[in-house]
C-alpha cells in the first residue's frame, strides 16, 4: 500500500478564490474545485478542460490538495499518487462559498 509522504507540507491556508482562479481570471467554467494544502491556490480538477489544479502541482511542485466539494472529504498526492481521507472536513479555512459556477 502506497503511503503519502508529503503530509508535513500542509499549511494553514485560505482559499486564493471562490472558484477555479485560474477559470475566474478567463472567464471560462470548471466541473469540481481542487484546494493546494500548501498555499491555497484553487485550482479546477482533471474533469474540467483546464485542469487547473494539476497545472499548479506541475508549475510548483506543491504535492496535496484537497476536494473543495459538498460531501467530499479526501486529499490527493500528486507525487506518491495516493488518495487519503481525512475523515476531519477541509483542512484549509476561512470564507468559501463552494457554489462553483
Amino acid at each position: 500500500m502506497t503511503k503519502c509522504t508529503h503530509l508535513d507540507t500542509i499549511e494553514a491556508v485560505a482559499p486564493s478564490a471562490d472558484g477555479c482562479e485560474d477559470c475566474l481570471k478567463t472567464g471560462d467554467t470548471w466541473v469540481h474545485l481542487r484546494v493546494c494544502l500548501e498555499c491555497g491556490h484553487v485550482g479546477c480538477c482533471d474533469s474540467s478542460k483546464n485542469k487547473h489544479a494539476t497545472k499548479h502541482h506541475h508549475a510548483t511542485g506543491h504535492p496535496l490538495v484537497q476536494s473543495a466539494e459538498p460531501g467530499e472529504d479526501w486529499l490527493w498526492c500528486y507525487v506518491d499518487r495516493v488518495m487519503l481521507e481525512p475523515s476531519s472536513g477541509p483542512l484549509w479555512s476561512g470564507p468559501w462559498r463552494k457554489d462553483g459556477r
